[in-house]
């Protein structure tokens, strides 16, 4: 079957993707600095605390879809560094060492690093892109 009908839609879906994903991003900040949506199952250190900080201002900016590009730069590598910090050493696989989210999140932020934020973002509405 052939999809090119999908081509079209191809910029307002990467709106949509990083819309989406840079808002669920969010969430994993608020949880861990203002215990929303649920309260953050470990204590806070450095690091965490640190990584929360990017999580709701690099979610933030990203769902709204200012300074894309090097938002989702910057977040493609935090979550590169979390993946191989707590994840990869227990494991190969990201599914049996929890490392899913992180994987995702640093290949879907790299994507849009490249691609830019598509057509539904400030960026794009100020003539950057």
């Amino acid at each position: 079957m052939d999809f090119a009908f999908l081509r079209p839609y191809a910029p307002h879906l990467l709106s949509i993707l990083r819309i989406f994903s840079a808002g669920t991003f969010f969430t994993h900040g608020t949880m861990k600095l203002l215990g929303w949506p649920a309260e953050f199952p470990y204590p806070l250190n450095g690091l965490t605390t640190t990584a929360a900080v990017l999580e709701i201002v690099g979610g933030l900016l990203l769902t709204v879809g200012l300074f894309s590009r090097p938002v989702a730069f910057v977040l493609s590598g935090l979550m590169a560094f979390a993946y191989f910090l707590g994840h990869a050493g227990s494991g190969f696989f990201p599914v049996l060492n929890g490392g899913e989210a992180a994987m995702l999140f640093c290949f879907i932020f790299l994507y849009i690093a490249a691609a830019g934020p598509g057509p539904i973002s400030v960026d794009a509405q100020m003539g950057r892109s």
